[in-house]
């Protein structure tokens, strides 16, 4: 299957709905997956993806009226959703949702290992693929965590250890963990705040273009904020 359908059967499959209805539009649907656990357990109520065809936004079906109700752009829904969902101390975010066709090539640091290997560091172990861990000697110097969220959509995460950072771990990771998830017949995924430079730089540096595509959801909002 071509990657462009991968992402589009993800995301049919994730949001219930897929593609969006034409420039600024706003499509509001369900999905059953809205009140299921995800990748780590965790049930996240409102999932989207916007890009410059549109947008379309995915909450539980009992919310469906009221959310359609707040408004027919993704700035008044966005507004109103934290409150309509019953959670009035979050908020609505907006992130970078980039996407790979074809990595760029560099050599393959890497090592896949079980979650439950003891050289996994304890924040790779949630993941619900196995991860891909760099050595640099004896030290774990990077890894990269797998969100296999269906058979379409795999989501990287990728951390480089204090005194690692600076040598390009991270994109060669990610870049051989891409390669992996297209020879799986995946499309990989890459997610990161706006604000996130670094982040930007190490998408851009390994064929994670940014498409003007936006992941959007609600979170808690940051205590004392």
């Amino acid at each position: 299957m071509p990657t462009a359908s991968r992402i589009s059967s993800h995301l049919s499959s994730w949001l219930g709905a897929w593609p969006p209805g034409g420039p600024q539009s706003l499509i509001i649907t369900s999905s059953p997956r809205r009140e299921q656990p995800g990748w780590d357990g965790t049930i996240r109520p409102v999932a989207g993806v916007a890009t410059t065809d549109g947008a379309v936004l995915s909450v539980p079906e009992p919310h469906l009226a009221t959310v359609r109700s707040l408004g027919e752009t993704l700035e008044d829904v966005g507004a109103g959703l934290p409150a309509a969902l019953g959670r009035p101390g979050w908020r609505f975010f907006q992130g970078v949702f980039r996407w790979s066709e074809e990595p760029i090539p560099f050599d393959r640091p890497g090592v896949w290992l079980p979650r439950d290997h003891e050289s996994v560091l304890p924040w790779l172990k949630p993941f619900n693929g196995d991860v891909l861990v760099g050595f640099d000697g004896d030290d774990v110097a990077a890894g990269v965590g797998r969100k296999v969220h269906d058979r379409w959509g795999h989501e990287l995460a990728v951390v480089t250890e204090e005194g690692h950072r600076g040598r390009g771990w991270a994109k060669r990771l990610i870049s051989q963990a891409a390669e992996r998830v297209l020879d799986d017949g995946a499309v990989p995924i890459y997610l990161h705040s706006p604000t996130n430079e670094a982040s930007a730089r190490t998408a851009d540096a390994c064929g994670f273009p940014d498409r003007g595509w936006r992941i959007l959801g609600i979170y808690p909002r940051n205590p004392g904020r």
